[in-house]
């Protein structure tokens, strides 16, 4: 079998690939004519940046699988791969826990203003009260989506004493509650109540702007918002 990896893979992932595959390398076609070089191919191995779109799967005549190491699907076409009999894979649990922690690491640089105050010290300026911020402990923050990401990010908010509230209609109140978190019935409700936002969702059709204007006049003033799951969920221009 032949396998076609156009992004960087760990060196002890090639290893692992080289034992019982023949493996080639091109980086060069993650953003290069990819159509034209797929053919001879079983298997192709991505990260974000490459794009399999309907054209390279009809070029793809051997392709018989599409790995994505990581967890989002938005660059294949995941249709026409079917239609053609390719199956996609990913990596669910790759980062969960990375992405987890950088929902933390932002909502705490939102809350007592890291940058701010950061970027004033180097500038020589001391303005302690002026970048005081505020406690996560009593506040609520609302996680839009409940799964792998999400549950993580609701265990570590509970330890900062926050109250934790959901919006996921694909899970159950009863679940949530074995996670002690409360669940919404729509968005909108979340979306009022929260101090801070969470967002914890693939992109599709159905994701796709679901922040948009109309939402982010519902939050609370002052309410603040994270975004680590992937572009396009939140309309940025709404935003700014």
């Amino acid at each position: 079998m032949r396998v076609l990896v156009t992004e960087q893979l760990s060196d002890q992932g090639l290893e692992l690939l080289r034992k019982d595959f023949q493996v080639d390398v091109r980086t060069d076609l993650a953003t290069g004519p990819l159509e034209s070089e797929i053919a001879p191919y079983d298997a192709l191995i991505i990260r974000s940046a490459t794009r399999v779109t309907e054209a390279v799967l009809a070029a793809a005549t051997n392709l018989t699988v599409v790995a994505r190491a990581g967890i989002g699907l938005d660059n294949v076409d995941v249709d026409a791969a079917t239609r053609r009999g390719v199956m996609v894979v990913n990596a669910p649990q790759s980062n969960i826990i990375s992405a987890a922690e950088q929902t933390l690491a932002l909502l705490l640089a939102q809350a007592r203003n890291v940058p701010q105050a950061h970027s004033d010290l180097i500038d020589g300026r001391w303005e302690r009260s002026r970048w005081e911020g505020v406690e996560l402990a009593g506040k609520t923050i609302g996680l839009v989506g409940l799964g792998r990401v999400g549950s993580l990010v609701a265990a570590r908010a509970a330890g900062f004493g926050m109250r934790v509230i959901a919006f996921d209609p694909y899970v159950s109140v009863d679940r949530a509650k074995e996670m002690g978190v409360e669940m919404m019935p729509t968005l909108e409700a979340l979306l009022v109540q929260s101090d801070f936002v969470t967002i914890h969702l693939p992109r599709t059709p159905e994701t796709e702007g679901l922040i948009g204007a109309k939402e982010i006049r519902m939050m609370k003033p002052g309410a603040r918002l994270v975004n680590t799951a992937r572009g396009g969920i939140v309309d940025e221009e709404a935003l700014a």
